[in-house]
C-alpha cells in the first residue's frame, strides 16, 4: 500500500520532499512543531494536488471540447451518443482508488492520534468562560501550557460550563472540551518555541479573547521550569502572589483591579465594602465573603451581575486563598 501511496503521490508531483518543505508550505500552513505534524500536513498536500490535477485536467478538456464540438447548424441534427464501457471504468475506478488511499491514510493517522501511548505526561485542563487553566501532577496550575519535548504529552480536558475546543494549530491537534465528562488529546512536540492556543469553539461573547500559549521547552528546562514554578508562592509576598494568581488562573478576564466595569465586579475597593445580592440580601465583603465567592461563587450573586462565574473549587488550595485575599485587601483606599 505504501509504495502504491509513493506512485500516486509522485505522478501527481507530490514528492516526500516538497511534503517537507516547510518553507513552501508555511506560505499556507502553520510551522510544524510535532511528530504527528508531518504526516497531517503531507495528506494535505497529496488531497490539495489532486483537487489542482483534476480542476486543471476538467478546465483544459472542457475547453477542448467547447472549441472542438461547438455547434455550428442550430438545425442540425448531432451524432446519437452511446456508452463507452471502458470509459466509464476508467472513470470510476481511478477515482475510487484514490478515495480509497485517502480514506486508509487517513483512517491510519486518524487512530494513531486518538490512541496515547501508555507512557505519555499527562496534565489536566480545564476550560472556563474565558480561560484555559493547566494542572501539573505537582499540583502547580498555570494559564500557559508548558510541555518537554520528545516526550508524549497527554491532554486530559474537561469543562466548568459549556463547550470548548482545545486548538494547537502547530500542533495539528483538535478535540472539543466537554462539560461533565473528560475527552483526551495527546502530542508529541519536538520543536522548542511558543506557539498559539486557541478554543476553536463559539463559547460565548468573550470567545475571540479564550488565547493563550503553548511554551515548548527541553526537557531538562521543562523540569527546571516546573520546580520553581510549582514553589512560585514561597517567593513572594502574599500581595504579590494574590497578584500572580489573578493573572494566571484567569481572574483578569472578569474581574478589574482598576475600577473599570466588567463582566464580574470590581477588585478595587472591594473588601470591607457593603454587597448587595440579586436577592435582595447584603454582606460585608470580609474574608470570608471573598473566600465563598471564589469556592462558591453561585451562592452570591451581586447584584446587576449575571452568575456566570464558575466554582473554583479544588483548584485553589487555603494558601492560594490567602493570597487572593491580601491581593484584594491591597487594593482598598485607605
Amino acid at each position: 500500500m505504501n509504495l502504491f501511496v509513493e506512485l500516486v503521490a509522485r505522478l501527481l508531483g507530490v514528492t516526500p520532499a516538497m511534503a517537507s518543505d516547510n518553507a513552501l508550505r508555511g506560505l499556507y500552513l502553520p510551522p510544524e512543531a510535532s511528530t504527528s505534524a508531518g504526516h497531517i500536513d503531507w495528506m494535505f498536500d497529496v488531497i490539495l494536488w489532486i483537487c489542482i490535477f483534476f480542476f486543471v485536467l476538467i478546465v483544459v478538456l472542457m475547453g477542448l471540447f467547447i472549441m472542438r464540438y461547438r455547434v455550428k447548424d442550430p438545425n442540425a441534427e448531432g451524432p446519437r451518443i452511446y456508452h463507452n464501457t471502458a470509459l466509464e471504468v476508467t472513470w470510476t475506478a481511478i477515482p475510487l482508488g484514490i478515495v480509497v488511499v485517502i480514506f486508509w491514510l487517513g483512517f491510519k493517522g486518524y487512530m494513531d492520534l486518538a490512541v496515547p501511548p501508555a507512557n505519555a505526561y499527562e496534565i489536566q485542563v480545564t476550560g472556563q468562560k474565558w480561560s484555559w487553566s493547566f494542572t501539573y501532577p505537582t499540583g502547580h496550575v498555570d494559564n500557559v501550557l508548558h510541555v518537554p519535548t520528545d516526550r508524549p504529552v497527554t491532554l486530559i480536558m474537561t469543562s466548568t460550563d459549556v463547550i470548548h475546543s482545545m486548538y494547537l494549530p502547530a500542533f495539528r491537534a483538535k478535540m472539543d472540551v466537554f462539560p461533565g465528562r473528560y475527552s483526551k488529546l495527546w502530542f508529541d512536540a519536538d520543536e522548542p518555541g511558543t506557539y498559539p492556543l486557541f478554543c476553536a469553539e463559539y463559547c460565548g461573547t468573550e470567545h475571540s479573547s479564550m488565547i493563550s500559549e503553548v511554551v515548548v521547552q527541553e526537557g531538562p528546562e521543562f523540569d527546571e521550569w516546573l520546580t520553581v514554578a510549582s514553589n512560585i508562592l514561597a517567593t513572594m509576598t502574599p500581595e504579590e502572589g494574590g497578584k500572580y494568581l489573578w493573572e494566571k488562573r484567569g481572574c483578569n478576564q472578569c474581574h478589574s483591579v482598576d475600577g473599570s466595569a466588567g463582566i464580574g465586579p470590581t477588585f478595587v475597593n472591594l473588601f470591607g465594602a457593603q454587597r448587595a445580592f440579586g436577592d435582595g440580601t447584603t454582606t460585608v465583603a470580609d474574608e470570608n465573603y471573598i473566600r465563598k465567592s471564589i469556592l462558591e461563587p453561585q451562592s452570591q450573586i451581586v447584584a446587576g451581575f449575571d452568575g456566570v462565574m464558575p466554582t473554583f473549587q479544588g483548584r485553589f488550595n487555603d494558601e492560594e486563598l490567602g493570597a487572593m485575599i491580601a491581593y484584594i485587601k491591597s487594593l482598598t483606599s485607605s
